[in-house]
This record gives structure tokens, sequence and C-alpha cells, in this order.
């Protein structure tokens, strides 16, 4: 049959990267209790190309080596900078360089905050894998939404519900406890609320070399432990009770969340380095708040 990728370029020219996006593939990982877990995932795969005269890679060859890859084992850093170097080597000397990018939804079972109930929370998770020259370079990205209440609208909120107290109570002189604890739970005693959002910390780290194990959960625990509010799965009137007091002693602009989580990862030994980028998406305003910040982790 005719082969015409054997033929020469109209243009010769080395190109960058050249492959395939969004390969539908199965990827093993596992649950936070250790248990291997298979999950759906989505692939990009690219070589370069570095023989300008070359028309094209073998782009069926990528494809056939990453049909199971990541099904019979676990992925692991050392088994995918294994893929890598043989994704190379599918080439016949036409690469030197192979990079992945692996999206899968990370599930977790998460505890409500009061009652004995519990709930799957599905985590967005990107890994992406470059090999150059013999060289690997790893990165985990990890997406953790929380609840954002705004410390400038709480401050507000106190304000009018103070004034509002003083203009009921402030000529009794001294006030009853129970009258003062009715009122307060009464329509009259909520004048305002702060207003909050659902909000999404977007979190990418460098991974050092010799890790046995991508830190999926450990990244996901350690960015919600940082901000405070993650949001929740199973809810019971204790439990939204219990998420209303995260959120009153976790107030936060989008900057203090993005100085929450850079001071959380730069003492995590899984990483080398990190950017973070948050986004408040505002229920007072029609536009969100975002912030970044990068730095050095505590892989030193």
């Amino acid at each position: 049959m005719p082969d015409v990728a054997l033929d020469r370029p109209a243009s010769e020219r080395a190109l960058d990267w050249v492959g395939m996006a969004n390969i539908a593939l199965p990827v093993r990982t596992r649950s936070a209790t250790g248990e291997a877990m298979q999950v759906p995932a989505r692939v990009d795969v690219h070589v370069d190309l570095r023989d300008p005269a070359a028309r094209g890679i073998h782009m069926s060859r990528l494809y056939l080596r990453l049909q199971h890859a990541f099904a019979a084992e676990e992925m692991t850093p050392a088994g995918l900078a294994r893929v890598l170097e043989a994704l190379v080597e599918t080439q016949a000397g036409l690469s030197r360089a192979a990079r992945l990018v692996i999206r899968f939804d990370q599930l977790l079972l998460r505890p409500a905050l009061a009652s004995a109930n519990a709930g799957w929370k599905a985590y967005p998770v990107e890994v992406r894998a470059c090999v150059a020259d013999g060289e690997v370079a790893l990165h985990l990205a990890v997406d953790v939404d929380y609840s954002s209440t705004c410390p400038a609208s709480a401050a507000l909120s106190r304000q009018m519900g103070a004034e509002a107290f003083a203009q009921t109570f402030g000529n009794e002189g001294t006030v009853e406890v129970a009258a003062a604890r009715d009122w307060l739970r009464s329509e009259a005693g909520l004048v305002a609320t702060p207003h909050a959002q659902r909000s999404r910390a977007h979190v990418c780290v460098r991974l050092p070399q010799g890790l046995s194990s991508f830190p999926i959960v450990e990244l996901v625990e350690r960015t919600e432990l940082a901000l405070g509010t993650p949001v929740q799965t199973a809810v019971k009137r204790e439990d939204e009770q219990a998420f209303a007091a995260l959120n009153a002693h976790n107030l936060m602009f989008c900057e203090d969340a993005a100085r929450r989580l850079a001071h959380a990862l730069s003492t995590d030994r899984h990483v080398a380095s990190f950017e973070v980028n948050v986004a408040h998406f505002e229920s007072l305003h029609a536009h969100d708040a975002v912030a970044s910040v990068t730095g050095d982790g505590g892989a030193r």
C-alpha cells in the first residue's frame, strides 16, 4: 500500500510538537484508602519532529502504545517516565521528546461535617508529563471548590446588626438575656447577611524526583485544609449549620485564599514548586474576583 507520509514535505521545517488530543483511555489510580480504582480519562500525546525533511510522525504507533499503558497497573511517576521513553522510541529516530496530558476525575468519599453521613465528590485532576533528551518533568494539578464569604460584606452586616440591636434595646438599660436571644433568633434580628459564593482553586505543582506515587489525595486534602470551607456532599441541618460556622471563621478575599494556599504548599515535601489560581464567582458582582501566586514548595 502507498505511504504518502514518506514523501518529502512541500516546506521543510522541524516542528515543536505533533500528536493527538482528547484520546479516551482507562487509567488506574488509588482511592483515599489505598484501593485501586480504574477511571475514564482523556489524554493528549505529542512528540517533537526534529527532522525537517520528514513529512510526519508515526501517529498510529503513539495511539497503539497508549491503549493499555495505564490500565494494567497503577499510574506512577516511574511508570509514566517509562511510557514517555517508549513513545519516543516508537518514532524511530524522528523524535527526542514526548509529552502527555492526562485528565480524569478523582472520586473521594467525604464525611459530613456533623452528621454520620458521607458522599462522593469528584475532583478534576490533570497530570502533565514531559521527557526531553532523557530528562523527565512531572506536574500535577487539581481543582478544588470551596465557599468564600466576603470579609467586607461581613463587617457591613455586623454593623447593621449592631445598629438594629441598639435601636431595639437601647432604651432599656439592662437587656434580658432571653429577650436578646429571642430577638436574635427572629427575622428582625437578621437585618443583613454577608455575601458568599462558590469558589475554585486550581493548584498546579511540579513534583520532585523520586516519588513512588502521585500525591493526588494529599494535595486535595492540603488544599481543603488550608481554605477551611470545602463544598460539601451529604448535608443535613446540623451539617449546614456547621458549614455556616466554618464560613464565619474563614472569611476571605481571593487574595487571602491565594496566600493561604501558598503558605500550605511552601512546606509540602511533595511539591518542588507551585502555581495557584483562585477564582471567586461573585454573588455581588457580575464578574469574578481572581488571584494567582507562584513559589517553591517544601521539597528541597
